[in-house]
């Protein structure tokens, strides 16, 4: 590389890696080696690998709920609806690969524990703008969360047409009275 690397590019790489191979990829040797640079450009930019976790997961965090929120809210479909066929749609090997390593370490839980309050709340302020009452928006919230997140952490990806199927029958199951 002829160009000089921002952190950007070195926590996209992190981002990339850490979807592919696990959070034991994050190291500066593997990621210096994969982008074709010497680790010197990794510490210029991180002042230690801790740091370079932490920027990771702050970037997981704004892709993995505040992008994903702002793009619910700017695409003028209903928003359930549209944050159901967008979470079930997405590829969810960084999700995997951030909760399991969350499993070995405090910070990466910590950001678990930020997205996961900072998604039910917005499903829960989704579910209120429907109506239901506070007590059943909390409940329903509770129940889409861990109906995704069994979904994120299981198999082989469901055909299109099968899920969204799925999906209209979460969403009426979600919206009953």
């Amino acid at each position: 590389m002829t160009e000089q690397l921002s952190a950007d590019d070195w926590i996209r790489q992190g981002l990339k890696a850490l979807a592919k191979s696990g959070f034991t990829a994050l190291k500066a040797d593997p990621l210096a080696k994969a982008i074709g640079v010497s680790r010197g450009s990794f510490y210029w930019h991180f002042a230690d690998l801790g740091a370079f976790h932490a920027a990771v997961l702050k970037r997981w965090r704004e892709i993995a709920a505040e992008q994903i929120i702002a793009d619910v809210e700017a695409a003028g479909d209903e928003p359930l609806k549209a944050l159901l066929r967008r979470s079930f749609g997405a590829r969810l090997d960084l999700e995997r690969a951030v909760r399991n390593w969350a499993a070995f370490d405090a910070a990466a839980q910590a950001a678990v524990r930020a997205i996961d309050r900072r998604r039910l709340d917005y499903i829960e302020q989704l579910l209120d703008k429907r109506g239901l009452d506070p007590a059943t928006a909390q409940a329903r919230a509770q129940i889409l969360y861990w109906t995704f997140l069994g979904f994120a952490l299981s198999g082989p990806p469901v055909p299109a047409a099968r899920l969204q199927g799925l999906l209209d029958d979460l969403l009426r199951m979600i919206s009953a009275e």
